[in-house]
């Protein structure tokens, strides 16, 4: 394990030198390695600065304190990134992979994914991992002498890969893709510029998914307990969180609630982290990898959360899904949502001038596929109030979407 502040990379971890190149030839930085320019070109995009009004569990308006979907990525960053350093592996590739796993995010939340997914059913379907790579391989137009941001092989292969093989080793759909078959962005894109979907991503990318599931435990259920939606009583029906409540209270007696909601989550945090990290080390130390590309070749991910503390996740996730996703109150903004959403499809679908000039180059002639796939585009993009805003321009009643 990596001692504290001290700056390190071990053998298995992923080398900026050989980091699969890029697309597009760039000549090399005098001053940042490539994940670094990476990272930093994810930071500068567009696609990154919507994420502050792109909602994570609750519409923005709600209130300035609940998380978006930017806090959020910056969280899963700062989890990553700390994660990488005790394990001594790049910590900037565990960072722009991060910073990017949700660029490909919908407005209004999974929502917005769920009604995209619907209404492309017939064109290939949406998928936010693979919309995340269509946005930092095609969608940005930032460089004057290609689109996306030419960002190197090991970070677009995090971005797809992050949560495990797309493909089986026989080359047949992973599980997770058994039915609808991988995006046809991303296959398309592994041709061009091979990204080994029938392999693990670096560890640096699983360092990054594990942060993603830590921080939407503890931060969905700090905007929970803020919100009111969900109760300290409750949350005690989850193990692993009454042992935490127990900690706090008697560390702590008569502490307010607005501080309690925070040693709660702060503790949810540090437990994760440090079990991933000692699962992690327990792990790479039986592997006992040489390279990065060893733990490429892997059979099972080497960053991960020990069985006890994969059951906590569970729990809690078992427990947030009826509670606070599922809330009465959230369900009636997320059926308006999706109707913002459908709306929005099938009057640019039929109707693609309604969209800016940019947006309608090259339908005149396109398929039903190609301006599907256009629209997605665009409405994938939206931050929440774009998208309530072009309802509004196009609908004559828009739904309200705060919650009650």
């Amino acid at each position: 394990m990596r001692p504290h502040g001290e700056r390190w990379r071990a053998p298995y971890g992923a080398d900026p030198g050989r980091s699969g190149g890029r697309l597009h030839p760039d000549p090399p930085s005098p001053t940042r390695t490539e994940f670094q320019r990476d990272r930093d070109r994810i930071v500068h995009s567009a696609a990154f600065r919507r994420l502050t009004h792109k909602t994570q569990v609750f519409i923005y308006h709600e209130g300035d304190h609940f998380r978006t979907r930017l806090t959020h990525t910056l969280e899963v960053g700062q989890i990553a990134r700390a994660l990488a350093r005790s394990l001594g592996l790049d910590e900037d590739l565990a960072e722009a992979v991060a910073l990017a796993h949700d660029l490909g995010h919908t407005p209004f939340g999974h929502t917005g994914e769920d009604a995209l997914a619907s209404c492309l059913a017939g064109f290939g379907g949406f998928d936010h991992n693979a919309q995340a790579l269509r946005v930092v391989t095609r969608l940005e137009r930032r460089y004057a002498a290609y689109d996306g941001l030419n960002l190197t092989a090991a970070t677009l292969g995090g971005i797809v890969k992050h949560n495990g093989p797309l493909l089986n080793r026989d080359g047949r759909p992973a599980a997770r893709y058994q039915d609808g078959g991988v995006p046809g962005a991303i296959l398309d894109h592994d041709a061009v510029q091979p990204l080994g979907l029938s392999s693990y991503a670096d560890a640096e990318a699983q360092a990054a998914a594990v942060a993603d599931d830590v921080a939407y435990d503890a931060h969905d259920l700090d905007d929970g307990l803020r919100a009111g939606i969900l109760r300290m009583e409750e949350v005690r029906d989850v193990p692993f969180l009454a042992g935490l409540l127990d900690e706090v209270e008697r560390l702590h007696p008569g502490l307010d609630a607005s501080r309690s909601v925070h040693e709660l989550t702060r503790r949810v945090i540090t437990r994760f982290v440090e079990d991933a990290l000692g699962e992690s080390s327990r792990r790479i130390e039986a592997l006992a990898p040489a390279s990065a590309a060893a733990i490429r070749g892997a059979d099972g991910p080497v960053v991960g959360l020990s069985p006890a503390m994969a059951t906590a996740d569970r729990d809690i996730k078992a427990f947030l899904f009826p509670r606070l996703y599922k809330h009465p109150r959230l369900m009636k903004v997320r059926t308006a949502a999706e109707a913002v959403v459908r709306d929005l499809f099938e009057r640019f679908f039929r109707d693609p001038a309604a969209m800016p000039p940019e947006w309608q180059d090259g339908l005149a002639d396109a398929d039903e596929g190609r301006r599907a796939r256009r629209v997605s585009d665009y409405i994938a993009g939206m931050t929440d109030r774009y998208a309530l805003g072009e309802h509004r321009r196009l609908f004559p009643a828009t739904p309200d979407l705060r919650i009650g």
